[in-house]
């Protein structure tokens, strides 16, 4: 019997044994998997290139070839201590479907050249919020570089940005696709729309895309009202948020925000 719990013994041993060198060239491999790809980031880019910046603007020239957009930076960046989280928000003229202005932001995604992200899953929080707004009377008209004006630039929707990436930052808890939020005020204070929350589904025209810093969705911001988010609240589910999003799609393709809007989905 001894003899036979001692063979009983080795071959355990050995399974063991195996299984940790396995393990060992496994995090090897891994780490020689993340040297090559750092490796080629370094040779790729340097210090000046804004990486993640150009990954986007690449995806966005795909939709509006022309590139005429209007960008929105921050004055101070919040690392520095700026009290915006957002480092900038482009806002692009769009006539698909109905004219609307659709916003897209920079800075909740790695933007900058950083190799130690060369080997993320997930550029930082893995998404940028966009959102597609008709204009709205009460917002205020814009001046642009040129002299030209802008007629209602949607400004609100840039705080609300800024507002929700503060959130994530300071929480530390992101958002995904078909995730809700009630705002528990108007999405645009000092208006009389009936939208007081959000969801976000995967922008309805930009792709998520894979960066050298890792995957970006474009997460955009769809205004609901206060009966839409009790009936969320019934089931608050991703399911039960993408079958609104499907409700709301059927005549709003692009699912475009309008503070004017009094239908409702459920």
């Amino acid at each position: 019997m001894r003899k036979i719990r001692g063979e009983s013994m080795s071959i355990f041993s050995n399974l063991f044994h195996k299984k940790e060198l396995d393990e060992v060239e496994n995090v090897q491999r891994q780490e020689n998997e993340i040297t090559e790809k750092t490796k080629e980031y370094l040779v790729k880019f340097n210090e000046d290139d804004a990486v993640g910046w150009d990954a986007i603007d690449n995806e966005l020239k795909k939709l509006y070839k022309e590139g005429k957009d209007r960008h929105y930076a921050s004055i101070i960046k919040y690392s520095l201590g700026g009290e915006d989280p957002l480092d900038g928000i482009s806002v692009f003229d769009n006539q698909r479907c109905e004219f609307h202005r659709h916003l897209i932001s920079y800075g909740m995604s790695e933007l900058y050249y950083n190799p130690e992200s060369a080997d993320s899953e997930f550029s930082r929080w893995g998404f940028e919020f966009t959102m597609r707004v008709t204009p709205y009377k009460k917002d205020k008209d814009a001046e642009n570089q040129d002299g030209s004006i802008t007629k209602n630039e949607p400004y609100w929707v840039m705080n609300l940005m800024n507002n929700l990436a503060r959130y994530v930052y300071d929480s530390e808890k992101y958002f995904e696709a078909y995730h809700f939020i009630p705002t528990n005020s108007p999405i645009r204070i000092d208006s009389e729309t009936k939208l007081c929350g959000l969801i976000f589904v995967p922008d309805t025209e930009l792709n998520t895309i894979i960066t050298p810093h890792g995957e970006v969705q474009f997460l955009q911001m769809v205004g609901i009202t206060q009966n839409e988010i009790n009936w969320l609240l019934e089931k608050p589910d991703t399911l039960r948020v993408k079958e609104l999003a499907n409700k709301m799609q059927v005549d709003n393709p692009l699912l475009i925000t309008d503070l004017r809007r009094t239908k409702e989905y459920v």
